[in-house]
């Protein structure tokens, strides 16, 4: 990991935990139209609705002539209203203190306008000089915009960059932008895994002044 000089994360099961709060808002979004909701035993389901944008989302679980309808309700609600059923991973904000003096820090997330508030209600926007959603480009993940602009916008090249992501989504994003990835909570990975955040800290050493 000698080659790292700048970390990018990803937000739902990285940062946070937000299953609890992710199927809220769509359930809230499909009750409206009358569909049933997604329960978390639906592996399949409740894991779409943690990782991919609300695009693709709601394209899977409402019909086609409700797509639309479905996306400007998704646009007037406040996702403020979701946070209190997140949770900061452990020791987040310390190593996120410790990371920050050494590495300049980003955010990519599918998530749209709402990662700003989460950011802010827990106290770690600080942390980040970049955060790339899926509003700031034409593909979200798995295709490999996102790290791309995150590495331009933090002024490094990909290979200089590490993702940590906690899904298949994500590995492939990584794999296709050519950045390092570590899979976090448990994923498996070519490359490193993860259980906690403090992890980091023995795998990314302060690089040497």
């Amino acid at each position: 990991m000698n080659s790292i000089e700048g970390i990018i994360f990803d937000c739902d099961g990285v940062l946070f935990a937000s299953r609890e709060a992710n199927l809220a808002y769509y359930n809230r979004i499909l009750g409206k139209f009358s569909y049933p909701p997604v329960l978390p035993e639906q592996e399949k389901r409740a894991d779409l609705c943690h990782t991919a944008s609300s695009p693709e989302v709601l394209r899977a679980l409402v019909k086609p002539e409700d797509l639309q309808p479905a996306l400007d309700y998704a646009a007037t609600l406040d996702y403020r209203e979701f946070i209190p059923y997140m949770q900061p991973e452990p020791d987040l904000a310390f190593v996120l203190g410790e990371l920050s003096c050494h590495y300049p820090l980003a955010v990519a997330t599918n998530r749209g306008t709402s990662i700003e508030p989460i950011l802010e209600h827990f106290g770690v926007e600080q942390f980040f000089s970049v955060v790339i959603t899926s509003c700031d480009v034409e593909r979200p993940k798995p295709a490999p915009d996102m790290l791309l602009l995150a590495s331009s916008r933090l002024g490094l090249a990909p290979e200089n960059c590490l993702f940590i992501g906690d899904s298949e989504l994500d590995q492939r994003a990584a794999e296709e932008a050519k950045v390092h990835f570590a899979g976090y909570g448990g994923l498996v990975s070519e490359g490193l895994s993860l259980r906690n955040h403090l992890q980091l800290l023995d795998h990314l050493p302060a690089p040497e002044k």
